[in-house]
């Protein structure tokens, strides 16, 4: 009986060591990665972004991009932001609208210092005051829904969809943006 008892102990001893020792393995039939290679995964998208006015008035710029409905007044912003799991980047948003204060047509980008770049649409509604949640010194806000449209270098593909909580300020003059959401791309093995 006792050399049962031992039999026993060691056979759960080992097969604890053997069961320890596959927890960084793959499942079975997943393909494990090797450095270098690429899988596509889905990652939470969340970032801010400071952005400064850098146009805002009609579309009498040399290239005009506005069409009705949407051809009342054209924005530019220009802004610096930061964000998981992207990192720092400019950003850049060209829009147009119309006297409902919708917005579209967007050209925008986020662009890094790595010369890799994040396409998003961006289209709604911005609205006078503010919601409960903002501080007090909101003077209009955009709530909207919006699509991550592909990239380049690491962004190839990328495609993710995002709410926005944006705002103006009596503050400052610059929109303020949060976003966030998810964001589906290749990402490579490091190690």
């Amino acid at each position: 009986m006792k050399h049962l008892k031992t039999l026993l102990l060691l056979t759960a001893a080992l097969c604890l060591i053997v069961s320890c020792g596959r927890s960084g393995s793959s499942v079975k039939g997943e393909k494990k990665l090797k450095k270098g290679e690429a899988e596509l995964v889905t990652l939470p998208f969340d970032v801010t972004i400071l952005g400064n006015y850098t146009y805002f008035g009609p579309d009498t710029l040399p290239n005009p991009k506005c069409v009705e409905p949407l051809a009342a007044w054209r924005v530019i912003v220009d802004g610096n932001g930061t964000g998981t799991p992207v990192g720092d980047f400019i950003a850049h948003f060209d829009f147009c609208g119309d006297s409902l204060s919708n917005y579209g047509n967007s050209y925008a980008y986020l662009a890094f210092s790595d010369g890799d770049t994040i396409f998003v649409s961006a289209a709604g509604r911005v609205l006078d005051g503010r919601l409960e949640d903002h501080p007090a010194f909101v003077t209009s806000y955009w709530k909207d829904t919006n699509t991550i449209l592909g990239g380049t270098g690491k962004y190839e593909g990328a495609k993710g969809e995002f709410v926005g909580d944006d705002y103006n300020s009596s503050e400052d003059p610059y929109s303020h943006h949060h976003w966030a959401g998810t964001i589906t791309m290749m990402k490579q093995k490091t190690e």
